[in-house]
C-alpha cells in the first residue's frame, strides 16, 4: 500500500487526481499540502494547510512513496512573472527537494508541452528549468506529465483559456495542429495515476499523445 504526498491539489489536476487518489484500493493514505482549507470528503485524505515560503519548516509532510506536483498558477493571477515562478519553479522544487531527502521513491510532475529551460518564454522556460532541477535529485523515479492547454471547471476564470478552449478543439483537427490539442484536466490525473501505479524507473517524459489515454489518441 503507497502514501501519496499532493502539493497543487486545490487545482484542476490536482483536485482530480486526490479524488482517484482517494478510492484507489492500491493508495492507503494522501497529504494535501494546500496554502488554503482544502477538506476531503474521504478519511483517506489528510489536509495539511501550510505557508509556502516556510516549507522547509514541515520536512516530515514529505515522507511517503510518491509526491504528486500539480501545483500551478499564471501571470496574471500572480502579479508577475518573478512572483509566478515563485509558485511554478521555486514552491514546487522545495517541495522535490524535501521529497527526495526523505526517499520518497517516484516524483510526478504536471508540466507542460514545449517545457524547455533555455525557451524565450517565460513560461516554457520556467517549466524546462523545474523538470532539468529535478531530475538531479535522488529520486528512483521520476515522471514527467506535458499537457497542453488544460480544460475542466476552474475556482477562478481565465478569459485567455476560456477562449481557447472554445476554439482549439476545432482547429487542432487541422494537419500539423493536432499536437497543440488541449485536454481535461481529469485526463491528466488518471494517466498520473496509472503511470504511479506501474512499474518502472529513471526518468520519464509523457507528452501529448501519450498523457491522453489510449482510446483518445486516435
Amino acid at each position: 500500500m503507497n502514501r501519496a504526498i499532493v502539493i497543487g491539489a486545490t487545482g484542476l489536476v490536482g483536485s482530480a487526481l486526490v479524488d482517484r487518489l482517494a478510492r484507489s484500493e492500491s493508495i492507503q493514505s494522501v497529504i494535501t499540502i494546500t496554502r488554503r482549507p482544502a477538506p476531503h470528503p474521504s478519511d483517506k485524505v489528510d489536509n495539511r494547510v501550510v505557508d509556502f515560503e516556510q516549507l522547509a519548516a514541515h520536512p516530515t509532510l514529505f515522507q511517503g512513496d510518491m509526491l504528486f506536483s500539480c501545483l500551478g498558477t499564471t501571470r496574471r493571477q500572480a502579479g508577475s512573472l518573478q512572483a509566478q515562478r515563485r509558485v511554478d519553479l521555486d514552491y514546487q522544487f522545495q517541495a522535490a527537494e524535501l521529497a527526495a531527502a526523505n526517499g520518497v521513491r517516484h516524483y510526478l510532475l504536471v508540466s507542460s508541452s514545449g517545457a524547455n529551460a533555455e525557451s524565450r518564454s517565460g513560461y516554457l522556460k520556467m517549466k524546462g528549468e523545474l523538470e532539468r532541477r529535478v531530475q538531479r535529485l535522488a529520486f528512483p523515479r521520476v515522471s514527467i506529465f506535458q499537457p497542453s492547454l488544460l480544460l475542466g471547471s476552474r475556482d477562478h476564470l481565465r478569459m485567455g483559456e476560456q477562449l481557447a478552449a472554445l476554439v482549439l478543439p476545432a482547429l487542432c483537427r487541422l494537419p500539423g495542429l493536432r499536437r497543440y490539442r488541449p485536454i481535461r484536466g481529469e485526463q491528466v490525473a488518471a494517466r498520473m495515476l496509472e503511470v504511479a501505479l506501474s512499474p518502472g524507473s529513471g526518468v520519464q517524459t509523457f507528452t501529448l499523445d501519450e498523457v491522453f489515454p489510449s482510446s483518445d489518441t486516435a
